[in-house]
C-alpha cells in the first residue's frame, strides 16, 4: 500500500514545520517535518542552512514513503487506507523496529502489530496505540493526542 495525501498531512500536522535545524525533544538535530536525515542519507546538523517549505514537503514524503514500505512488509493481512495511514504515522513517530530482537522499540515488535496481524478489526487495538504516549517514561500530552488521533483514524471507514 501507499500513503495517500491524508496520510502525509497527518504526519505533517503532528510533526510541525521548522525550516531551520533544531534539537528535538530527544536531543537529535531535526529539520522540516521532524526529519533527522535528508533523502541522500546525510544526517541533519544544527549548522545546516534553512530549507524551503517545498523541500521540507519533499523530504517528508520521501521518508514517510520509507516507513510506508516498512508497514507494508510488517502487516500480513488486508487493511484499509485509514488503517494504513494510522500505522505509518505511528511508525514515522516511533520507528519501524525491523530488527532481529523481540524488544518492542516501535511498530515491528509491538503488541499493536501482533493484534493487527491476528485480526485488524480487533477493538483492543485502540488500547495498544495508547500505550505509546510516553517521552522518557512520562506521559506526554502531545503523544497522547497523536495516539488518540491514530486510534480514531484506524477505526474510521
Amino acid at each position: 500500500m501507499k500513503l495517500d495525501n491524508n496520510g502525509y498531512l497527518l504526519i505533517q500536522g503532528f510533526e510541525g514545520l521548522s525550516l531551520t535545524p533544531y534539537l528535538c525533544s530527544a536531543g537529535v538535530p531535526t529539520i522540516g517535518y521532524g526529519n533527522t536525515f535528508y533523502p541522500n542519507g546525510r544526517k541533519v546538523t544544527l549548522k545546516d542552512k534553512p530549507i524551503t517549505k517545498e523541500y521540507a514537503i519533499e523530504i517528508n514524503k520521501f521518508i514517510a514513503d520509507m516507513f510506508a514500505k516498512d508497514v507494508t512488509s510488517l502487516v500480513k493481512v488486508p487493511i484499509n487506507q485509514n488503517q494504513f495511514n494510522a500505522l505509518v504515522d505511528f511508525a514515522y513517530n516511533l520507528g519501524s523496529d525491523i530488527d532481529a530482537d523481540d524488544i518492542p522499540e516501535g511498530l515491528g515488535d509491538s503488541t499493536l502489530l501482533k493484534k493487527v496481524n491476528k485480526n485488524p478489526n480487533d477493538k483492543t487495538i485502540g488500547d495498544e496505540f495508547l500505550k505509546w504516549n510516553k517521552s522518557k517514561g512520562v506521559p506526554s500530552n502531545g503523544l497522547t493526542k497523536r495516539r488518540n488521533r491514530e486510534k480514531e483514524l484506524y477505526f474510521s471507514l
